[in-house]
């Protein structure tokens, strides 16, 4: 595998079985992602988007094929392993948030950082980041206290606060309005380009095609189309993409 490969799938596939009915989420998809990608995934709902994402980021495992991903052969290791991968590699940001509710914002964006034994600097990791977003003045409110956009905002810092390898991102922006949109976006972008965080995003927005330096399209659990744009300023006019 190139040095500069982050992620390779190779004929992985992905069947879900719920009694005798099979459904195949993913169809012998090939697909590589490098070091400081900032990749947008987009197809129709129910193409493999959120599966792909979950395979990557060792959530679920594949029903056949290889994955490597961060040099670990996905499908040889341990749950043990995976987790760990998981605490100290990857971000992720999930559609239905996942905040802890007996937690504060502030709280949530510390939780990772003190599993992984960032100490006393994991307050001021999270209010810096929390203010990166505009939260400052909610980072004592609970998750219930705050809007689905101001959650939503709280998981993507807890998700970037620990500086991981690889973000992967399910519909990151589908509660925010424009304006947080942006903020958003241009903050990942800054850690992408200044940080080298890979990004990997499952996205309908075309805001964030738009920002978005590759563009990958999964139909019915294939990959479609893969193309590579120019890292250029994001342009103001985007057609909706399909739901």
């Amino acid at each position: 595998m190139n040095s500069n490969t982050l992620v390779k799938a190779k004929q992985v596939t992905k069947i879900y079985k719920t009694g005798k009915v099979e459904v195949q989420a993913l169809r012998g998809v090939d697909i590589e992602f490098n070091k400081g990608d900032f990749v947008a995934i987009v197809g129709p709902s129910g193409s493999g988007k959120t599966t792909l994402l979950n395979l990557i980021g060792a959530l679920d495992v594949v029903t056949d094929g290889d994955l490597i991903v961060l040099d670990n052969d996905i499908c040889k290791m341990s749950r043990h392993q995976r987790a760990d991968m998981r605490l100290n590699l990857i971000g992720f940001v999930f559609q239905a948030y996942n905040l802890v509710p007996v937690l504060t914002a502030k709280e949530n964006v510390e939780f990772v950082l003190e599993l992984q034994g960032a100490g006393k600097q994991r307050s001021k990791r999270a209010k810096i980041v929390l203010g990166q977003l505009g939260l400052e003045e909610f980072s004592h409110r609970r998750p219930n206290e705050l809007s689905g956009g101001q959650q939503q905002c709280v998981a993507i810092a807890r998700a970037v606060a620990a500086e991981p390898k690889l973000v992967l991102a399910d519909e990151p922006t589908a509660n925010l309005d424009g304006e947080n949109a942006e903020i958003l976006l241009k903050m990942m972008r800054d850690l992408n380009e200044n940080l080298g965080i890979t990004f990997i995003f499952s996205t309908h927005d075309p805001r964030v095609v738009d920002y978005a330096h590759r563009v990958v399209t999964l139909v019915d659990g294939r990959i479609d189309k893969d193309i590579m744009k120019n890292p250029t300023t994001p342009s103001q006019n985007s057609q909706v993409l399909e739901n």
